[in-house]
């Protein structure tokens, strides 16, 4: 699945995946990971998700990445913010208040431009990548926040019914991924109203993950 896969996608206004009131599950849920407020929180390819706006309504700082420019100059006009842009490790980091988002391409994040982070809030990122591509997403993931724990929220329904993305993720999926990292606990279970993409009936998954341990610092 190419850049321009999802440049298109943006271009288009093909934007399903964007929820306008931001998830349900989020709001029902975060409180699982108890953290305090001013935490720190790493959404992955967040696109202009209104999930940030409530985080951020919550008392949490944010970071995040997305690689289209476009979807992250909106999320910062969404939230009222006029971000500065500085450029590191060849991506450009846009940054206002609490909010600061990497754009480029998400493999290309390292541990030392991040910082650390103390929790992942995950909604379309696994979700939205082919199976060839979730282990490698996983294990960048898992490295570069520090085996941070995880509010991570998929979908399952019967693919053969619909193309993903979203891509249908169950429990053997979540827990081959990341269940030598992190205990998985499910939370909660929804079903798709009105279906998903209008095509098949589904299901919205949101899992707790917790480290099995934390990483020693060198």
């Amino acid at each position: 699945m190419e850049a321009e896969y999802w440049h298109q996608k943006w271009r288009t206004d093909d934007i399903g995946f964007h929820e306008a009131e931001g998830n349900l599950l989020l709001h029902a849920n975060f409180k699982e990971l108890a953290l305090p407020a001013g935490s720190r929180v790493f959404v992955p390819l967040c696109g202009k998700t209104r999930d940030i706006g409530w985080l951020m309504s919550q008392g949490y700082r944010v970071v995040g990445v997305e690689l289209n420019e476009p979807a992250v100059r909106q999320l910062f006009e969404d939230l009222q913010l006029v971000p500065t842009a500085t450029t590191t490790g060849g991506m450009t980091c846009l940054e206002a208040g609490d909010l600061e988002v990497f754009v480029g391409d998400f493999f290309t994040l390292a541990p030392d431009m991040l910082d650390p982070v103390d929790a992942i809030f995950d909604r379309g990122a696994l979700v939205a990548l082919p199976e060839d591509m979730r282990t490698r997403y996983a294990r960048h993931l898992t490295r570069i926040a520090g085996h941070a724990p995880q509010l991570l929220v998929t979908f399952e329904y019967d693919q053969t019914q619909m193309n993903g993305p979203p891509f249908s993720i169950g429990d053997a999926d979540v827990r081959s991924h990341y269940q030598d990292s992190y205990r998985i606990m499910p939370l909660a279970s929804v079903d798709v109203a009105g279906k998903l993409k209008g095509k098949c009936d589904a299901t919205e998954n949101v899992w707790l993950l917790h480290p099995r341990h934390v990483p020693s610092v060198s």
